[in-house]
């Protein structure tokens, strides 16, 4: 599945990395503080290597078992104190994860001997308010809850659907970003010299109401769309989306499965139409890699961290590459 020539790291400048909300947590999913330490302390020694390449790096993260922690906060403390709503637990976890990263990241450049600083940026994305997602809710969140458990968030303004034997489940709007506000603070920290870790969870979720105020909305975006226009919007060259697979693969679980290479756009856009990629997992991120790649991206890769600084270089992993 490849063909298309390699490239080396000397040409690479910039580099955006996100990180799966999974990779912040042990092998079994576990989220406890200690696990989500130790996982931060593996990802970053896979930045450290690209750091140590001359590479400038953005990073992102998913945030899906941090959120669902809070969440569990709020179901069990609904009838004392108020919900968090989702905007405010996307903050959150921004601002934990980005410390737990940066404190990571630090020692694994100080074992190597390297002077580069690290940064962490709250980061919202712009939404459009009038996004089909708000007027119904799709996207369930969070664990099942018996019906009695649901009607007190639901009593607090919450959207909740009966699911049948499992019990009722959150359902929020996932909308899809249209600008990432506070990308020119990511690049200016960049173009400074520092590691920036930037627009967890996809972002923020905020609109513009019509006299230009800011607001925050209960939805939750798409980490992997979001990672696409953060590396857009702060021009870096390549994309790597770091999950725990080597490679996508075509025809999954059959006996004549089939990792893919390297690729062109429009390759991989045959692929995801003729459904070899689950809308659950591998989907969002060949969505993300390849609206990347057609607006102006050098090359994206959807790989796992073992195999980070080779994939940056286009030599591992699924690469895609324009036309």
């Amino acid at each position: 599945m490849s063909g298309l020539p390699a490239v080396t790291t000397v040409e690479i400048m910039k580099v955006l990395l996100a990180l799966g909300g999974n990779a912040m947590t042990n092998r079994d999913g576990r989220a406890r503080v200690e696990d989500q330490i130790a996982a931060a302390q593996v990802a970053m020694q896979a930045v450290a290597g690209l750091v140590s390449e001359g590479i400038d790096v953005v990073i992102t993260h998913g945030n899906g078992p941090q959120v669902g922690n809070l969440l569990v906060k709020n179901e069990l403390a609904a009838s004392v104190v108020p919900p968090v709503p989702l905007d405010w637990c996307g903050a959150q976890t921004q601002g934990t994860l980005g410390f737990v990263l940066m404190n990571a990241l630090d020692a694994a450049l100080a074992e190597r001997g390297i002077d580069k600083r690290s940064a962490a940026v709250v980061t919202r994305a712009r939404v459009d308010a009038g996004d089909a997602g708000f007027t119904r809710p799709t996207k369930p969140i969070g664990r099942f809850l018996p019906a009695e458990e649901a009607r007190v968030l639901r009593e607090h303004g919450e959207i909740w659907e009966d699911r049948g034997e499992k019990g009722w489940r959150r359902m929020v709007a996932s909308p899809e970003p249209l600008e990432i506000l506070d990308a020119p603070a990511v690049h200016a920290l960049v173009e400074a010299g520092f590691v920036v870790v930037a627009n967890g969870g996809g972002g923020i979720p905020v609109v513009r109401d019509a006299d230009g105020v800011l607001h925050g909305v209960e939805a939750v975006i798409d980490k992997d769309l979001g990672a696409a226009l953060l590396a857009r919007s702060v021009e870096v060259d390549v994309l790597v989306v770091a999950t725990d697979v080597s490679n996508a693969v075509l025809r999954y679980g059959q006996p004549s499965a089939e990792q893919v290479g390297t690729v062109s756009v429009d390759q991989m856009r045959g692929y995801g139409s003729e459904g070899h990629f689950a809308s659950g997992s591998m989907g969002p991120k060949v969505d993300a890699v390849c609206r990347f790649v057609e607006q102006g991206g050098r090359r994206a890769v959807i790989t796992n961290l073992d195999n980070i600084v080779d994939a940056v270089a286009g030599n591992a992993g699924t690469v895609v590459v324009p036309n």
